[in-house]
């Protein structure tokens, strides 16, 4: 019988910082022979990082700002950034976001790390759209599933029923220069039209209303 192989932290560490965030398949696949028990220990040393079940990554990417959106495509998959946290990041609403919300197809989940909060709301297979691939800065071998403001937006009211009047909306604070100018509206009624609801047509004219 094979015994576990004795890995050093260091080759470990050399093989999986350029990933980011790697599983526990992922590390089996590397080597079959690996011993689990490296996990535990390194992770009460400080040298890993449990985000999930099955899931780590190194101490560094505390200071890593491409990391929380990257991860949470990986934690949760398929998922893509969506709601506030894309609107935020696109300056469309004027607060800081805390939690990384994403949009998924799988069952709603919420994971809670050291790298941070990871939000995810779930939606048909159908509506499982309207994102792109986003390439790290830093990371050539990273990417992030996106969504475009227009969908951020459709997601937003989709999964917030309490979003149906135009007061509701006002309290949206969106950002009036880039509803105007960086919004696409073909993209937006393009969108719409793919969720079949007379309740979203309803909510969309009354943000039109609002912003545009």
């Amino acid at each position: 019988m094979e015994t576990k192989r004795n890995i050093s932290y260091v080759d470990f560490r050399d093989t999986f910082a350029p990933i980011g965030c790697f599983s526990i398949h992922q590390i089996m696949t590397w080597n079959e022979r690996f011993d689990r028990n490296n996990l535990g220990r390194w992770e009460k040393q400080g040298k890993v990082i449990r985000l999930r079940q099955g899931y780590y990554t190194f101490p560094s990417a505390k200071e890593d700002a491409d990391a929380p959106f990257y991860f949470a495509n990986k934690l949760y998959a398929p998922s893509y950034i969506s709601l506030h946290s894309a609107l935020s990041f696109y300056g469309m609403i004027p607060e800081g976001v805390v939690q990384i919300t994403s949009i998924t197809s799988r069952k709603t989940a919420f994971f809670d790390n050291p790298i941070g909060q990871f939000s995810y709301r779930s939606v048909k297979p159908e509506l499982m759209f309207g994102y792109s691939i986003e390439k790290s800065d830093l990371h050539q071998r990273w990417s992030v599933l996106l969504a475009f403001p227009e969908k951020a937006l459709l997601d937003l009211l989709y999964l917030n029923p309490h979003y149906k009047t135009a007061t509701d909306l006002q309290e949206l604070r969106l950002d009036i220069d880039f509803m105007h100018e960086e919004l696409k509206v073909d993209r937006l009624d393009e969108y719409l039209s793919l969720f079949k609801s007379k309740v979203m047509e309803e909510k969309v004219s009354l943000l039109k209303g609002v912003y545009l």
